[in-house]
């Protein structure tokens, strides 16, 4: 499956990057929007192969695509716009509770695809911990997956310098019952997120994570 043309996106949010303000953004509104549409096909694409086989009915790209200005309101970087573009691909799109794919195109190699609880609730990071120390083989094993390591490698996140309350400091699955988020991601180059194969790229990627997100979803 050929990818539709991505060097619009990251040409506009490499100028964009060395840019940030209003006016130069004003300006350059044609190249936005030609960067925006290139965009929105790349996640069109996605979601029509996604949803072969999960229940993305009705869903759009604009249901998923992140809007490209930064919320000022509680952050001491000022810049007015985010340097990359961004989706979140589950049923609801970007407003979702359940879990999905986050797509994020960004120049100079800082290109991303993945999951998992980048800011999880109380209950969630509780769900979490106790599935791990009831018994964490079977997450162990999607974490094991062939394709899950070569994407992934390991399960990243911030984590406590100890264990967590309630639990003991030598458990067996310390390592896992520390962590305050529980993601992973894959990092692209540019010269893959231009390539004709990133959408097949971009696919085999979600394949691997799905089993990942499916036990975090069924946490509940």
């Amino acid at each position: 499956m050929e990818s539709p043309d991505l060097q619009p996106v990251l040409r506009f949010v490499r100028s964009l990057k060395r840019n940030n303000h209003r006016d130069w953004f004003e300006a350059h509104r044609p190249e936005y929007e030609s960067a925006r549409r290139a965009f929105e096909d790349y996640v069109a694409t996605l979601i029509a192969a996604l949803a072969r086989s999960e229940s993305l009915a009705g869903l759009t790209p604009k249901d998923c695509i992140f809007r490209i200005n930064r919320d000022l309101r509680f952050s001491r970087d000022k810049t007015p716009y985010k340097p990359y573009m961004s989706a979140y691909i589950a049923p609801g799109g970007r407003k979702a509770r359940r879990l999905g794919y986050y797509v994020h195109l960004e120049a100079g190699n800082h290109s991303i695809l993945g999951g998992g609880l980048h800011e999880p609730e109380p209950q969630q990071l509780a769900a979490w911990r106790a599935s791990i120390a009831r018994d964490a083989r079977p997450f162990r094993r999607i974490a094991a997956a062939p394709a899950f390591r070569k994407y992934f490698g390991p399960v990243r996140g911030d984590r406590l310098k100890t264990a967590p309350q309630g639990y003991p400091k030598d458990h067996p699955d310390l390592d896992l019952l520390q962590l305050k988020r529980v993601t992973v991601w894959r990092e692209l180059p540019d010269r893959m997120v231009v390539s004709p194969k990133m959408v097949r790229e971009t696919l085999e990627t979600f394949k691997a994570i799905r089993p990942f997100l499916r036990y975090l979803q069924d946490l509940g």
